[in-house]
């Protein structure tokens, strides 16, 4: 079956596992998904496609799954909308269900006149009797309880807020500044940005601007031992956090180092903080090394008795996960963070012989477990900086789309992500031949199957310490690209996933840790997804450059969306300065990442400014004889810009940090690796000199005049 003609029962039984068996390009053209692809994707799923007579029978058993269990695999309840329960029994006989919180609550569910025809399964008929999930259950999690004759069985069930309300956590309208923290230095910072840098900015911005938030990369953990990915979107996990963000002087046992040790720590110290004036990329892996040394130093003076108590406490709540981190951790500290060099004893997370791992190396598992311990205090006082300083909102935290396909989630998490699978994207106007990230997706019926288990403790832990949480990619929530390995990423096809149990238990959690949600619905995101988005209370993402009808016209800000936070730029782009210079133009033609000529790139970046200046003067926020050739007139646009996203209706407002002091570097291009210094670059002015925090609180004046644009 390597041609393009595709057997019925294997478009069948790919579209009963929500594999897509066509789809529509950018350029509006049907293409359908060749054999091999399919094979691939629903082999990976479990099923066996070995043969045309295997096809038909995993048919088979897809389609009876369900009427195979007496409940089904888990249950996504409403607040405000009473649902339907299905159990399945015996043809005729009756059942009754019920469910049952933590607490022991039991709540009888009424039975429902809903008739459905009963089906014969291995030889037995059965029936489905119906059952009401009722509508003003409390949100939470329960178990659902079902029992016929001497036959009981149970399933999860998430009861998820109807919406988020956006409108009274965020109010009518917060701005905030949107930042990379690891280039956000201070003079105290160790070579990169951390997190009490992270809560000086915001209660800066809060207190002097009345700024309502602050956006910040993702800070999931990267691999212990260098090299250290650079990129902030590609870590080992997305459930916890890099330690290189922790501020060293602000752990409590760090004050009660013993002289030799605080004296070594301070050289570490110092030495690094010399670097936060250098104009060279910056450099994760010193960072780390150093940090990493003086962490081992304190974590191995030891703990006060309440400080142990506090430690124990927080390992019990965050249970085996935190565990397992632990263990893949120290297996890289021992034998490298390639798991394909391990022993294939530790392939398996669980494996007996890991125990005797766990006893032989459970002071340096202990030491992984610590660190994240003091990063989750570390991140709680600066959220409360930030909310102390008068922030509706505080720290907005940054969700990754993935995990690394080496990391500690692909061996601990292997269960519920699809093996040899790849996240990515499908060809479109800026990648014609399509993207391949690498990153295992969930695996949709196991990660049902696990009750989304690994899913909400991810949320919980990302959501514990933050004031918003931007997903990247949020249409991951309803359907991912999947490359099989070895085939080019224009081969992939979509998975689909449950968006209801995905946005269901993201609300539920955001709901609990009152956090709002904001999803970067650009690109090829149909508009109905859009809408639920909406209806559920997450925001949207509109970015200025991006706001176009489909004529080519510019979209201008008082014809977009409420919902969403708005900016004139993101991070996969120049700032403003350098988008203006045609910086992104440059990059890619140096990288031959152009899809057209130098001559048309460079026409249709001139076409949009234009059209931006039009406006902008129009409306007097440019002055009509300001001269974009010059500094100054480009310097002009930049502020006028940020007027006319202030005159958009959106209900967050983002200025990037770096627009502020007029850098003109990227931090990112996308296309590349090592092509391009990604999240590497330092924040720096329009000279390139370097800029500080203490420089910046110094500018107070100027970016006053910045943001006052944003509030006039």
């Amino acid at each position: 079956m390597t041609d393009s003609t595709r057997p019925p029962g294997l478009v069948e039984l790919a579209a009963a596992c929500g594999v897509a068996t066509e789809y529509w390009d950018q350029a509006g053209n049907q293409i359908e998904v060749q054999p091999d692809t399919l094979l691939a994707v629903l082999t990976s799923m479990g099923h066996d496609t070995s043969s045309l007579d295997k096809i038909e029978q995993s048919l088979v058993e897809v389609q009876l799954r369900n009427w195979r269990r007496m409940l089904p695999v888990y249950v996504v309840g409403v607040q405000g909308q009473e649902r339907r329960l299905w159990v399945h029994v015996p043809d005729g006989q009756p059942a009754q269900a019920w469910v049952s919180s933590d607490s022991g609550v039991r709540t009888e569910l009424t039975q429902m006149d809903f008739w459905v025809a009963p089906l014969e399964v291995d030889g037995a008929m059965v029936g489905e009797a119906s059952f009401a999930i009722p509508a003003d259950l409390p949100i939470g999690y329960y178990t659902v309880h079902a029992l016929s004759g001497d036959v009981e069985a149970t399933t999860s069930l998430a009861m998820t807020p109807d919406r988020l309300q956006p409108e009274v956590m965020a109010g009518e309208r917060q701005w905030g500044f949107m930042t990379q923290l690891y280039a956000t230095r201070s003079q105290q910072s160790w070579g990169l940005g951390d997190l009490h840098d992270a809560g000086q900015l915001a209660a800066w911005s809060a207190k002097e601007f009345g700024a309502g938030f602050l956006l910040i990369n993702p800070l999931h953990a990267a691999a212990p031992s260098g090299p250290m990915a650079p990129s902030p979107y590609l870590p080992v996990t997305r459930r916890f956090a890099n330690p290189m963000y922790l501020r060293i002087e602000d752990i409590p046992e760090a004050l009660s180092l013993r002289r030799k040790d605080r004296k070594h720590v301070g050289h570490l110290a110092a030495r690094l903080q010399v670097t936060n004036r250098s104009t060279e990329y910056l450099e994760r892996d010193a960072v780390w090394t150093a940090k990493r040394d003086a962490l081992l130093r304190i974590f191995q003076a030891g703990l006060s008795q309440q400080r142990a108590a506090q430690f124990a406490e927080y390992c019990v709540n965050e249970g085996q996960g935190l565990v397992d981190f632990g263990l893949w951790s120290t297996l890289c500290d021992v034998f490298g963070h390639k798991p394909a060099d391990w022993p294939e004893i530790y392939a398996d997370p669980h494996s007996p012989a890991l125990r005797a791992f766990l006893n032989e190396y459970s002071l340096d598992v202990q030491f992984h477990m610590w660190m994240q311990w003091i990063l989750n205090e570390q991140l709680a006082v600066t959220q409360a900086a930030a909310r102390s300083a008068g922030m509706a909102v505080g720290i907005i935290h940054d969700l990754a789309v993935g995990v690394h396909p080496e990391g500690a989630d692909a061996w601990s998490l292997r269960h519920v992500l699809a093996q040899g699978m790849g996240v990515g994207a499908p060809p479109d106007m800026y990648n014609q031949l399509g993207q391949n990230w690498h990153q295992p997706p969930w695996q949709p019926e196991a990660l049902a199957e696990s009750a989304y288990l690994p899913y909400r403790d991810m949320l919980r832990t990302v959501m514990r310490n933050a004031g918003g949480l931007r997903i990247d990619h949020v249409l991951g929530l309803f359907r991912l690209w999947w490359v099989p390995s070895g085939m080019p990423a224009d081969q992939g096809t979509f998975v689909t996933l449950d968006h209801e149990a995905m946005i269901g238990i993201l609300l539920l959690e955001a709901h609990r840790a009152g956090v709002l949600v904001i999803g970067e619905d650009l690109g090829t995101v149909e508009p109905w997804v859009q809408e639920v988005l909406r209806e559920r209370g997450i925001l949207g993402t509109s970015i200025l450059w991006f706001e176009q009808w489909e004529s080519g016209a510019i979209k201008v800000p008082t014809d977009w969306r409420r919902e969403v936070l708005a900016s004139v730029t993101v991070h996969d782009l120049p700032p403003t300065a350098g988008f203006l210079r045609d910086e992104h133009v440059r990059i890619r033609h140096e990288l031959n990442l152009l899809s057209q000529t130098l001559e048309d790139e460079r026409a249709n970046a001139s076409k949009d400014r234009e059209q931006w200046a039009t406006y902008l003067r129009e409306r007097e926020w440019l002055a009509a004889d300001a001269d974009l050739s010059t500094d100054a007139g480009l310097d002009a646009m930049a502020l006028a810009l940020h007027r006319a996203l202030a005159a958009s209706p959106a209900r967050l407002l983002g200025i990037a940090l770096p627009d502020v002091i007029g850098d003109r570097r990227a931090q990112n291009q996308p296309g590349t690796d090592q092509e391009y210094p990604n999240w590497r670059v330092p924040m720096t002015d329009a000279q390139g000199t370097p800029v500080l925090l203490e420089d910046l609180f110094a500018r107070t004046p100027a970016v006053r005049d910045f943001v006052g644009s944003l509030l006039s």
